[in-house]
């Protein structure tokens, strides 16, 4: 944990500080941020202030009184209840600003963590909570220069992959084969562990109606096989296996002959329209130097969607954050099941994934990662669909 570049952040946004804190192992972000590790047991409260200026504080239980030994700042013991409130207040007093995970209104939930009863004891000296959603963003959901390549390589694997899964969809489908969604699932996970990658939940493939679920689940008990005329989403996500490894996550439709359904190729193209719009008001934001926030692209991409008859069957957020986990830490692009209004900072990678679902139907799905550069540059990560593949 870096204090001078926490301090640097906080004095950057004009607070005064940045109270974490935990109970019973509950706000992880606490401990990823502190790097004291969330294994450990935790039966007693602890606090950890890091001042704009100063020396941080620690505020451990005397049962507990080693508990942030591995960090620096002068530690302050309590025993009792009313002890840990009186003493909790001093530290706090005339701070004005301070940082903690909360969210307004519960708006980014990712990141709401401190409870009511918390709040009321923090608010005792008099200061103003606000939230370390930015915060949290820079130091737990940016990504190293060595991440970015590894997500890099990881996105070539996937790309990789699911061509060849279209190629013997393809093969399978002309010939009368064998092929079905949990043949192909099972393919990919050969090819993730002969490639050197890791998952944690198994890729999704789905013919026709299937994807019309969002997180349709591919099962051996109830796979179609591939045929003539079958619209078809794959939509796979892995990491390199290792401790710097970060996710790709991408979905690629294609259809199986040469003369798709009017109504599903209009959606596949609405989605890709949807999709470069939001790209591309990332890039003018960035390049103009001004700020840009996850709901802003959201509103942008499902305005598109809107605006050609299919917003009622856009139902999930335009893209999630990306890191070490497939789902990161970081700003989603959300302004549908939440109003998500964190900063793309630079460092963070995410998708942007535009669906159209059409229960009975068919559902049709989009998705690419996006990267922004220190300098400010937005880069498509993974190879984006531009036509439906026609098989």
């Amino acid at each position: 944990m870096d204090i001078e570049k926490i301090q640097s952040a906080l004095k950057e946004r004009n607070l005064n500080g940045w109270l974490l804190c935990d109970f019973h192992n509950r706000d992880l972000i606490s401990y990823r941020i502190t790097g004291i590790g969330p294994h450990k047991f935790t039966s007693r409260r602890w606090f950890y202030f890091i001042p704009a200026d100063g020396e941080p504080v620690k505020l451990v239980s005397k049962v507990e009184n080693t508990k942030l030994d591995n960090l620096p700042g002068e530690k302050i013991l309590y025993l009792s209840w009313s002890e840990l409130h009186e003493k909790l207040t001093l530290i706090l007093k005339g701070k004005g600003k301070v940082a903690m995970q909360y969210s307004p209104m519960n708006n980014i939930p990712y990141v709401s963590i401190i409870d009511a009863g918390l709040m009321e004891v923090i608010r005792q000296s008099e200061i103003e909570v606000v939230s370390s959603a930015d915060l949290i963003t820079i130091f737990e959901a940016t990504i190293s220069p060595e991440g970015y390549r590894k997500h890099k390589k990881a996105a070539a694997h996937l790309y990789q992959i699911v061509r060849e899964c279209f190629k013997k969809i393809a093969k399978s489908a002309k010939g009368g084969g064998k092929e079905n969604e949990y043949t192909i699932q099972q393919f990919i996970l050969k090819e993730f562990k002969k490639r050197g990658l890791h998952w944690d939940d198994p890729p999704i493939v789905g013919v026709n109606e299937h994807p019309a679920d969002p997180h349709f689940e591919t099962a051996k008990e109830r796979a179609l096989k591939f045929k003539q005329g079958d619209a078809v989403l794959i939509d796979l996500w892995a990491r390199m296996d290792d401790e710097k490894g970060i996710f790709a996550d991408i979905t690629w439709c294609a259809y199986i002959g040469k003369n798709p359904p009017s109504e599903y190729l209009k959606a596949f193209e609405t989605i890709v329209e949807a999709r470069d719009a939001g790209v591309n008001f990332i890039k003018e934001k960035m390049s103009a130097g001004e700020k840009v926030y996850g709901y802003e692209v959201d509103d942008v991409v499902r305005g598109v969607v809107s605006r050609k008859g299919f917003g009622d069957y856009f139902i999930h957020r335009t893209g999630h954050s990306i890191g070490f986990v497939v789902h990161g830490n970081g700003p989603n692009i959300d302004n549908l099941e939440t109003k998500d209004e964190r900063e793309l900072l630079p460092g963070v990678c995410f998708s942007i994934e535009p669906g159209i679902y059409i229960e009975g139907k068919f559902g049709v799905r989009t998705e690419i990662n996006v990267f922004i550069h220190n300098d400010r540059t937005v880069e498509v990560t993974t190879k984006p669909q531009q036509k439906l593949l026609l098989l």
